[in-house]
């Protein structure tokens, strides 16, 4: 029997996520993931009218047909899954492993040549441009290991943050998206932070539940030149297998000039990458309710998923999975390293590194004005507008 949290996100994901309408078809695409919501996919998508197609895939066959790669081999496995991406119209990727790393010592090559061939034709060129699409997590004890939880408990935690009314946060969302739009200038104040910026131009961009579950932000970024002063992170942040404590950063003029952590030598390192390493590239407000503390994984994140599905030419490589903490209610995050395309401000580069900042009075709290309007005090919006997006509103 399916569990009815199970059924719930999957209809959510479908209904929501996806708008799946009748006669559309749908890949459903499960890494290691559990039968029982596979199964629960299969029969949202037939009661809303749909056709479902389902692909099930190991991480430890994937890895033993890595090892051996060739150019034929890849060559054919891309026009295959090319063919049946080709004729969806929709897309859900539920990825389960327990080891995230489970492809960590595939020889460098054999995976360039199966993102470049396989992921970039098959995701990069088909499914992320030409169809709709949504990634997601499925719990997993490392997922609650990293998390310093017990599984059952995780679990919980998950469904409550997944099965969220994404509609409704969606909807107030919209007075956010307007403000940040609206402003020029922004300045963040708080224990050890005193950051100013331009955003005067720059899109707003909504993430409700539409491309990754969980989801709760809203992102801009900054004009590329316009950030002075310094901002110090107060969460973990574990980066290409290293942990990092208390960053801080110095700008001038876009650029760090100064930078510290509990490895300031590593970290320095990072930010030497490229040029675009030492500018900023996303500025994003967290509003998820059920998030309120960080996860601390490690695992694959969305970023990286671009890396590995070719879309994103200037990400190429692994990064932290910040997938629930960049979403914690009352927290932001200021990224260093590559923009996105749907807020471009022209900052390119292999890194794209989100980095945590909390500012609920628990965490030191900390003051964001827009124009010199308080919009947000300790982790909660101040203007009545924006006033649906604290927690007591959203769940």
């Amino acid at each position: 029997m399916i569990h009815p949290r199970v059924r719930q996100l999957a209809d959510n994901l479908i209904s929501h996520s996806i708008g799946l309408k009748p006669g559309e078809k749908i890949l459903i695409e499960g890494f290691d993931s559990r039968n029982d919501f596979i199964c629960a996919l299969v029969q949202a998508v037939y009661n809303a009218g749909g056709m479902p197609f389902v692909h099930l895939k190991d991480q430890s066959v994937q890895r033993s047909l890595l090892m051996g790669l060739s150019a034929a081999q890849a060559d054919v496995t891309a026009a295959h899954e090319a063919s049946l991406m080709a004729q969806m119209d929709a897309y859900i990727g539920v990825r389960a492993a327990d080891n995230t790393f489970e492809t960590s010592d595939v020889p460098p090559e054999k995976m360039e040549l199966y993102t470049s061939v396989v992921q970039k034709r098959v995701h990069g060129e088909i499914r992320v441009p030409k169809t709709r699409w949504v990634v997601m997590r499925w719990p997993t004890p490392s997922m609650a290991q990293h998390a310093a939880m017990s599984t059952e408990a995780f679990e919980d935690f998950f469904f409550d943050v997944c099965c969220l009314d994404y509609e409704r946060m969606g909807r107030a969302m919209q007075p956010l998206v307007e403000r940040l739009e609206r402003a020029n200038d922004v300045h963040i104040v708080g224990p050890g932070t005193d950051l100013r910026f331009s955003i005067a131009g720059m899109p707003a961009i909504p993430c409700d539940g539409h491309l990754n579950i969980p989801d709760g932000e809203v992102y801009t970024a900054p004009v590329r030149d316009s950030v002075n002063g310094t901002i110090t992170y107060n969460t973990k942040s574990t980066y290409q297998g290293v942990s990092f404590e208390n960053i801080s950063f110095t700008f001038q003029n876009g650029k760090i000039v100064k930078a510290t952590s509990s490895d300031t030598q590593r970290l320095n390192a990072i930010l030497d990458t490229d040029e675009g390493a030492r500018y900023v590239g996303e500025f994003a407000l967290g509003v998820n309710p059920y998030i309120t503390r960080p996860m601390n994984n490690t695992l694959f994140d969305e970023n990286a998923a671009e890396w590995a599905l070719g879309v994103n030419p200037y990400i190429h490589r692994a990064m932290q999975d910040t997938l629930f903490d960049e979403k914690i209610a009352g927290s932001f995050h200021f990224t260093p390293g590559s923009c996105y395309d749907e807020c471009d401000n022209g900052n390119k580069s292999a890194i794209h590194w989100d980095l945590v900042l909390i500012q609920t009075k628990e965490m030191g709290g900390g003051e964001i004005y827009l124009d010199g309007e308080l919009i947000r005090k300790d982790g909660i919006f101040v203007p009545e507008a924006l006033k649906g997006l604290n927690p007591e509103n959203l769940v």
